[in-house]
């Protein structure tokens, strides 16, 4: 299997940033090269408690992303044909707007074809089970040890795409579903990926819940997460679809039927969204949102206002920011 790579020079405060927009057009599974020295967690998470001195951390970044090349030379980014140069203008564009608003440093971009490699498999290597404050996340090829035996335990493999969870925004929005589901919730989750939110949700005791997102791959990364977590097929469904622009896919998800929607996703698509979500909430319905870079909480307070919603709370998880909102009665 050939691969085709695209690396980024950045800096590593634009990492997160740069990860997240690029994720948005269907480019996944960042392999992030910098000099930061690893955190405690980081480090047990890799089953290292010591490592050699390194260099200095210079404050460079690379970021590669690699795209899958078919046998007839084309590759596929979200479900679609294209090649090397649409993928490559459509990042430089990517990354010019990003200018605008915060430093990416250099933000050139290396492209070059890979070796064939298992990057399905090889990744696992480096994702072991880990807390989310008491809710244990783990992969398929670990077990749960006996002294977790009886915790709310979550099963998820991300593959090389979508969330695990390790993530400060879906953590954070974990801690607000937690606070608000009921027995009673219908829950709505866009940009689903691989379900985790929903999934989590429906173990806190929600009813029901819808998923949207823009990748067709997620329909699948959902249905193996349900199963792994015992979650009834009838409990979480999917569609695939623009909520923000077409018409067609507002219509299918429903108005007005839901008790909580959660939109773990960048500021810059939450503007456009949260006038429209406003339309599928219940009166009284709760918005969870996630994905928001510090510098931009007041842009998606203000747009969270202008849609006639209430903040009821804003959480903070290192530079990322949650924001919770209510529909008017």
């Amino acid at each position: 299997m050939k691969w085709m790579k695209f690396r980024i020079k950045t800096i590593t405060e634009a990492e997160d940033i740069i990860v997240s927009t690029l994720y948005d057009i269907g480019l996944e599974g960042a392999q992030i090269e910098d000099k930061i020295p690893l955190t405690a967690l980081e480090k047990e998470q890799m089953f290292v408690d010591i490592l050699p001195d390194g260099p200095e951390d210079d404050g460079i970044a690379y970021l590669s992303f690699f795209v899958e090349e078919k046998d007839d030379g084309s590759l596929e980014v979200m479900g679609e044909k294209t090649d090397r140069e649409s993928i490559l203008a459509k990042v430089e564009e990517e990354l010019e707007e990003l200018r605008q608003f915060c430093d990416i440093g250099e933000g050139s971009v290396a492209v070059d074809e890979t070796e064939d490699i298992d990057w399905i498999n090889n990744w696992k290597q480096y994702f072991h089970q880990f807390y989310v404050d008491d809710i244990l996340v783990i992969p398929s090829w670990e077990e749960v040890k006996e002294e977790d035996q009886g915790k709310m335990v979550l099963h998820i493999d991300p593959g090389t795409a979508f969330g695990t969870g390790m993530h400060e925004t879906t953590q954070l929005c974990i801690r607000q579903l937690r606070k608000y589901v009921t027995p009673e919730t219908n829950l709505l989750d866009v940009g689903t990926g691989s379900g985790i939110l929903a999934i989590l949700s429906l173990m806190f005791g929600a009813r029901h819940a819808v998923g949207t997102d823009l990748d067709v791959c997620a329909v699948e990364a959902v249905a193996q997460n349900c199963e792994a977590n015992g979650i009834e097929k009838d409990r979480f469904e999917m569609m695939i679809g623009n909520l923000i622009t077409d018409r067609a896919v507002q219509d299918k998800v429903g108005y007005g039927c839901y008790d909580i929607v959660a939109a773990n996703i960048l500021a810059d698509v939450l503007v456009p969204l949260t006038p429209v979500i406003v339309g599928q909430l219940k009166p009284g319905g709760i918005y969870i949102t996630s994905g928001i870079i510090d510098d931009k909480e007041e842009t998606v307070l203000e747009a969270v206002r202008a849609a006639g919603m209430k903040v009821l709370e804003v959480t903070y998880q290192g530079e990322w920011v949650s924001i919770t909102a209510q529909k008017g009665c």
